[in-house]
């Protein structure tokens, strides 16, 4: 009997040079079947690879003979380096540098709130070194590309913007844990030479948004402003009435494998 996802030791990648070296965490489950595209979870901020939805994910690829890779950021999980070091630039050479490592053929890359903002970047990435063709398609789920710019710069108090100038980040309470979600002045400026809603995005792939509308972190209108940027793509968008910004209840996870379902057998 194979381990369930929970249970496997992560193999390590070394990313970054001298002092901005880090070991990351990642965890690859090889295909059975060589025709199907490799299932890439890409988390949100402050999540990592043990996440509901990421070992859901892995559990179906095993049932459907598709490889699958997951992996912590740096400051993420079983990731080493220091949470506040992280950026979107970070994390993104972080994310591009495992999946360089581990996989061969097409790929679907799954993007979860902050994670479809790296994998829409990621995308860009590969297009420009002409490696759009192992693309197969994306899943984004709560998508929250350039959240710093248009979701946290816009609505900052006073009190945080002391506090960005004065300490270099700011703190604001979160319901997913007894830790305070820190934002620190290089997410935010590292934010602005990442932002992807400044044109046309092109993927040269299918694409399918699920997206809750009760949702109190990224509110839907993002996800369809996300969708007027993506007029050249095959793009589908799940509104889902009472869903919130984790999509993790078992009928959003039935959704999410759906769509992964609906991009693999395209």
């Amino acid at each position: 009997m194979s381990l369930t996802p929970q249970l496997v030791q992560p193999e390590t990648l070394d990313v970054g040079k001298d002092g901005a070296r880090r070991r990351i965490a990642y965890i690859l489950h090889p295909t059975t079947d060589e025709t199907k595209p490799t299932l890439v979870w890409l988390g949100g901020y402050r999540s990592d690879m043990s996440g509901t939805k990421a070992v859901e994910i892995e559990r179906h690829a095993r049932e459907t003979g598709c490889a699958c890779l997951r992996l912590d950021y740096s400051g993420h999980g079983a990731s080493g380096g220091a949470f506040r070091d992280g950026t979107i630039s970070r994390w993104l050479e972080e994310s591009l540098a495992v999946i360089d490592h581990t996989v061969r053929g097409p790929m679907i890359l799954i993007g979860s709130s902050m994670g479809a903002w790296i994998a829409l970047r990621a995308v860009q990435t590969l297009r420009a070194r002409g490696e759009g063709q192992r693309l197969a398609g994306l899943v984004l789920i709560a998508p929250a590309p350039d959240f710093t710019v248009e979701l946290i710069e816009p609505n900052l108090t006073e009190a945080e913007r002391a506090s960005l100038a004065e300490r270099g980040y700011f703190e604001e309470p979160t319901p997913y844990g007894p830790d305070a979600n820190v934002f620190t002045s290089a997410l935010i400026e590292d934010g602005r030479a990442n932002v992807v809603l400044s044109g046309m995005i092109e993927t040269g792939c299918p694409i399918h948004i699920l997206q809750g509308m009760a949702d109190p972190d990224v509110p839907f209108a993002h996800a369809l402003k996300l969708m007027e940027h993506l007029p050249a793509d095959d793009v589908v968008m799940t509104l889902i009435g009472d869903g919130d910004h984790r999509l993790s209840r078992p009928e959003d996870i039935e959704r999410i494998l759906a769509a992964i379902d609906g991009l693999t057998a395209g």
